[in-house]
């Protein structure tokens, strides 16, 4: 009883105890029912706002990813660059043998000497491609390439195809070294 007039009317004789705990009751149940009036019911302008903002959160985390993923790829790159630069063959005056290859749907050409090519057809050699050029690299070097980036290699693996059963000519092989 903090109130000084409550204390008054009671030492009084005015107003029972009883009286005085359910009028400090019904004054709390108000102040809490004013209270709760009080909370900021959302209104459109609000959830509006607070929808864009998440927006645009969930696409600068979208912008973030992607661009992460391209310094990702920037450093593989680079990565991939430096080890075929590091380990490539040295291919001089004596590779004047073309060889041709297929890599992404279309034919390519490379010149090698006699030894280069026998080891490509061996799969001792795998042709790595950096800028546009395709150099000679050793075979761990090739896988090395082939696990960051399998589109930047060409590995040549004694691949089984299937044989056409009406195929008149699965008989005959073509030989590796047979030259056009």
């Amino acid at each position: 009883m903090s109130n000084p007039f409550q204390d008054q009317l009671l030492k009084a004789g005015l107003v029972t105890k009883q009286q005085v705990q359910k009028a400090n009751q019904d004054k709390n149940r108000k102040h809490k029912q004013k209270r709760a009036k009080k909370r900021p019911v959302p209104d459109e302008a609000s959830i509006k706002a607070r929808q864009a903002a998440e927006e645009k959160a969930r696409r600068d985390r979208e912008l973030n990813r992607r661009k992460e993923e391209k310094a990702r790829q920037r450093a593989l790159s680079t990565e991939i660059n430096q080890l075929i630069e590091n380990n490539s063959l040295e291919r001089g005056e004596s590779c004047d043998i073309a060889y041709n290859f297929e890599h992404q749907g279309k034919v390519k050409r490379i010149y090698v000497d006699a030894a280069m090519k026998q080891q490509i057809i061996a799969g001792k050699l795998g042709i790595a491609r950096i800028e546009g050029r395709y150099e000679l690299v050793p075979l761990p070097i090739a896988e090395k390439i082939l696990q960051r980036n399998e589109r930047r290699i060409v590995l040549f693996t004694e691949e089984v195809q299937p044989v056409d059963e009406n195929d008149p000519y699965a008989e005959y092989k073509v030989p590796d070294d047979l030259t056009w």
